[in-house]
């Protein structure tokens, strides 16, 4: 037997779990987000494959997406029912003779020694349908990264195999953001020095791109365009890094005043959450969204680890003085980040997104 690294990916799994709360939903575009209301500034939490087909994607104004699909299902986040959606599919998992690695609510690293690795794809996903009604994709790799890649070929309710051997033909005419980590931005600065395919990334001098990216990321960005990845999987609890609240005004915030109130407030709501947790918080951070979308985030560490409202706020303002104010405000959000060093941390499942 040979051991094998599987991708298990929920299918649109927020609306398909709205689906099954309200089958009347079939079928139908469904977007979820904020309160549900697109008159209201929130973004995109989801949108099933019917209204994806109308160019609606997760992180899209709601205001947008309204725009573009005005006669969609808008209906509100509910955080409870999909973590126990979530907990109901590990469950299933984990009812096999694997090891079970939670990425989040709807991914998960399965570990297995097996013969046949599509085998246990199918059965997997026929469990977890029988279990949950829920469809889910399964992406099957030599190690992690190409596991998770994989999944994107076998969408939606599919099956995928990447391995070594087949890497270079299925990837190495592709774009480097086809690669796990490497987004529109470093595919732009890879552009920049003639890298536009996983090939050109995976054959590129190392020494340039140290030289650009730095000493880590640049070997780093070579390694995955080569398909080498983490082989183990590992069922230790998966635990949550950072704590978090956000806050999207209806009315812009023009006053730094109104807006340090805010900050304030948003803190106050993190220190509640870290207290539960159990944990001291090391680093604070800021996420201000300027009119009209305008993102940017600062982070400082902290001086001692902490678990004081008073340390937080203070912590937060001192980092949003970090910020070049002067246009209104339409998003803010405070997130207090654990230490990486923990050892003993509370294995709690985490609604951040």
């Amino acid at each position: 037997m040979a051991d094998w690294v599987l991708h298990v990916d929920l299918d649109q799994f927020i609306a398909a779990v709205e689906v099954l709360r309200d089958p009347s939903l079939r079928g139908r575009p469904v977007v979820v987000g904020g309160n549900g209301d697109p008159t209201e500034r929130a973004v995109v939490a989801t949108a099933s494959y019917e209204a994806r087909e109308f160019g609606v994607r997760s992180g899209l104004p709601l205001r947008t997406a309204f725009k573009k699909l005005p006669d969609a299902v808008y209906l509100p986040v509910d955080h409870a029912l999909y973590e126990a959606a979530s907990a109901d599919v590990m469950a299933v998992l984990r009812s096999f003779p694997v090891v079970v690695e939670v990425l989040g609510w709807d991914e998960a690293f399965v570990g297995a020694s097996v013969d046949d690795p599509v085998a246990l794809a199918r059965s997997v996903q026929a469990a977890v349908l029988d279990k949950t009604g829920l469809h889910c994709s399964v992406g099957i790799g030599d190690n992690k990264l190409r596991a998770k890649i994989a999944t994107e070929f076998g969408k939606p309710a599919g099956v995928f195999r990447l391995t070594r051997e087949n890497w270079a033909e299925v990837m190495g005419h592709r774009p480097t953001s086809a690669l796990w980590g490497i987004g529109a931005k470093t595919e732009r600065k890879l552009a920049e020095l003639g890298l536009a395919t996983v090939t050109d990334l995976a054959t590129a001098p190392v020494d340039a791109l140290a030289a650009r990216f730095g000493p880590r990321m640049g070997p780093y960005y070579r390694t995955v365009a080569q398909g080498a990845g983490d082989t183990v999987v590992s069922a230790t609890p998966w635990v949550v890094k950072s704590r978090s609240h956000e806050k999207t005004f209806q009315q812009d915030l023009a006053s730094l005043e109104d807006i340090r109130r805010e900050v304030v407030a948003l803190a106050h709501q993190v220190a509640a959450d870290v207290v539960a947790e159990g944990r001291p918080v090391v680093r604070v951070g800021v996420k201000v969204r300027f009119v009209p979308f305008f993102t940017k985030v600062r982070l400082m560490k902290l001086p001692a680890p902490t678990s004081s409202a008073d340390e937080l706020a203070a912590a937060a303002l001192v980092v949003l003085d970090r910020f070049e104010h002067g246009r209104a405000v339409r998003l803010l959000g405070v997130r207090a980040e654990f230490s990486d060093d923990d050892v003993e941390p509370k294995p709690s499942p985490s609604t951040y997104q």
